[in-house]
């Protein structure tokens, strides 16, 4: 199965935005506002994921000195963080629940460079097969570690948002409402959610709201 266009810089952003631009004229509109998207890739594998665990509902300042203990102790890769056990990582500052997650990570066996070469739904299945991995940190890893150029969040509040005054609906979409409308927006999704994640933080400035 193809696993179809990668995004690798800021030229392919820009390709998928002016088709949307073409496509939708609500996309248009918001290009207008926000103006050049935001390239957003970031890194991979073991290191990225054990990242987006450590963030999950802690603030941000709280997940970096997590991870900075993490850090300093060696915590960085599978090995060390399976030696490590419980009580490592309970000292570097993990709860009990990031603890088992991070633990079932470690332990996955995830061939990571590999999954850039397997389809969108077959990297969801196999990151979401983890205990603390769920839909929408699946998603965002395939957009913004892998660069997968299909690849909507549809359960992102944000991008909700963004949908609900962009295309002026009378109230915002649930996930399964917004996939649908997300249809016609293939074979450029991830870049959809750029423009919606640019257009809500636009939106909110001019309401006053930070």
């Amino acid at each position: 199965m193809s696993i179809g266009p990668i995004i690798t810089c800021d030229a392919d952003v820009a390709e998928g935005a002016a088709w949307l631009a073409a496509q939708v004229p609500q996309f248009a509109i918001a290009l207008d506002a926000t103006g050049a998207l935001p390239l957003r890739l970031r890194s991979d594998g073991f290191d990225a994921l054990i990242g987006a665990i450590i963030s999950q509902q802690v603030s941000v300042a709280s997940a970096n000195a997590m991870r900075a203990k993490m850090d300093a102790a060696g915590l960085t890769h599978e090995a060390a963080i399976i030696a490590a056990g419980e009580d490592g990582l309970r000292n570097a500052g993990l709860s009990r629940q990031k603890i088992r997650y991070a633990l079932a990570l470690a332990e996955a066996g995830i061939d990571y460079p590999a999954l850039h070469d397997v389809p969108d739904a077959l990297v969801i299945e196999t990151l979401t097969a983890v205990p603390g991995v769920g839909l929408w940190t699946a998603q965002i890893y395939a957009m913004f570690s892998l660069g997968r150029a299909d690849i909507l969040p549809q359960g992102d509040l944000a991008l909700q948002e963004a949908a609900k005054i962009l295309f002026d609906l009378p109230e915002r979409p649930k996930p399964k409402q917004l996939a649908s409308m997300a249809q016609d927006w293939s074979p450029w999704r991830s870049v959809a959610a750029r423009i919606l994640f640019s257009y809500y933080r636009v939106a909110k400035q001019r309401e006053g709201i930070s």
